[in-house]
């Protein structure tokens, strides 16, 4: 499948309204992470480009923010409906730029980023603008030019989850799409180009995180730097940022604990369970890696894994029928099969899957969906985050042990609670020290906030509480 945006513009970059050479030769290749082939390229932009894109961003800043905010919202509906149009051509192109499945691909790779921005339009009149408190007018005002450095993982919808609530605050953008899945931004920043959205309010520039996103972080021309990664690059982020006193928000990695209660449907709970799991093949921040069950369960658990994890069809992300796909590049594959090794070495109970490619994968970065039980929380499968499609079953004493075991790693971004009682899921809950916590498989709120704890990172996105991240207040005393 090619695109107009891949074949027309990916050797250009997108600074002030209009498609521009960049300042080196200098490219990257983008693989299909099914046949291991190259399937585009984009230029491997430069501190020169990132300074045009933000000096573009800063001069829109002032004619931008003037708009009314309904303005603004109506803008991004445009957007919105314009990536609706497109959605089959950019699940398609992120299912080969990643290795999404492609019916997967359509309802979360191109669903939601759509979503997004027409979700602006409702949210604007909801925002407190403005407020009087006692004698003062509070304002809610764009913190001005924003950098976003975006993952590969969902690629489209983490670039929309900052470039529309930025737009809608009043803010305008430079983008540093993931150099391993650039090729659907480009679809974005032609509907922005098409649609007539001033320029300089959106600028894309590809390239490398040491390179482009560097240049960003530390650029004194950007007021707010929105992240979205690893933990280690968003340590990076944090330190290059404070030379000049920029706020972060991180939006980082996640070890995400799934308690099962004894009194839940364990057929429902460890089959949702592994969904959530393997969601994106697991490359996914927010996935429930950590399955953790009563003790005296375990062997029922493990029964009911090892008997669901074959209906999770592995192969093609082009086929409908396919529920996981490769992983997005070799070098992540290897690092996931060695997490996999590491828990063998551990003593882990391998209940299906194992190191190796899965029978009948010639080519593409495939690895088998692999669950472990007995897991115990100072193995390293319990504690970093393999960002694959790997499960950790872990046995629990009681409630109180369970709480415990949730909270025992470094990241807080999600988890999940199962019971037959739901007060008591909530109470379990809460007491989880997580940014979000679906209760008996809740499904994914696209408006609630989304973000996390401790090495998780803070900052909000989605809804009216990612908006608020791109808005600093400014009080009036009257």
């Amino acid at each position: 499948m090619t695109t107009a945006a891949t074949d027309s513009k990916t050797s250009s970059l997108y600074i002030d309204g209009a498609w521009t050479d960049p300042d080196s030769v200098e490219t990257i290749d983008v693989i299909n992470a099914a046949t291991e082939e190259v399937m585009g390229q984009v230029p491997a932009g430069t501190a020169a480009d990132v300074d045009a894109a933000v000096g573009a961003a800063n001069a829109a800043l002032g004619p931008w923010s003037a708009l009314a905010p309904a303005d603004r919202a109506e803008m991004c509906t445009a957007i919105g409906s314009r990536l609706q149009d497109r959605a089959e051509e950019i699940a398609g192109l992120v299912s080969q730029e990643l290795g999404s499945p492609i019916t997967e691909a359509m309802l979360i790779q191109a669903g939601l980023p759509a979503i997004t921005f027409t979700s602006m339009e409702h949210l604007y009149e909801h925002l407190p603008w403005e407020q009087t408190l006692g004698n003062s007018l509070i304002l809610r005002e764009p913190v001005g030019t924003v950098g976003a450095i975006t993952p590969w993982n969902y690629p489209l919808h983490q670039i929309s989850a900052k470039v529309a609530p930025a737009m809608l605050a009043g803010c305008t953008v430079v983008v540093k799409p993931s150099e391993v899945t650039p090729l659907n931004s480009y679809i974005l920043a032609e509907i922005i180009d098409e649609i007539g959205v001033p320029a300089g309010v959106f600028n894309l520039v590809t390239g490398t995180g040491p390179v482009v996103g560097e240049a960003l972080a530390s650029h004194p021309g950007i007021d707010l730097v929105s992240f979205t990664g690893s933990t280690r690059a968003g340590k990076r982020v944090s330190e290059l940022a404070s030379a000049t006193v920029k706020p972060v928000t991180l939006e980082l990695g996640g070890k995400s604990a799934n308690v099962i209660l004894e009194d839940a449907d364990f057929e429902a709970a460890v089959v949702d369970g592994l969904k959530k799991c393997f969601i994106n093949g697991g490359q996914t921040c927010s996935a429930l890696t950590r399955m953790i069950v009563p003790k005296s369960a375990m062997p029922a658990v493990e029964a009911i894994a090892g008997a669901a994890v074959p209906e999770f069809r592995v192969g093609d992300p082009s086929s409908p029928d396919t529920v996981i796909g490769p992983m997005v590049s070799a070098a992540h594959r290897d690092r996931v099969q060695a997490y996999i090794r590491k828990g063998v070495e551990e003593g882990a109970r391998l209940v299906c899957g194992g190191d190796g490619a899965p029978e009948g994968s010639d080519r593409g970065y495939f690895v088998k969906p692999t669950v472990f039980s007995g897991v115990t929380p100072g193995m390293v499968i319990a504690q970093e985050e393999i960002f694959g499609p790997v499960l950790a079953i872990m046995g629990y004493e009681d409630e109180e042990d369970a709480i415990n075991l949730a909270n025992a790693t470094s990241y807080g971004l999600a988890g999940g609670v199962w019971s037959g009682d739901e007060e008591r899921a909530k109470r379990v809950a809460r007491r989880m020290d997580t940014g979000q916590v679906e209760i008996n498989g809740g499904v994914f709120n696209p408006l609630a906030p989304f973000g996390g704890r401790k090495m998780s990172g803070h900052g909000r996105e989605l809804g009216p509480y990612g908006v608020d991240d791109f808005l600093t207040l400014k009080s009036l005393q009257l």
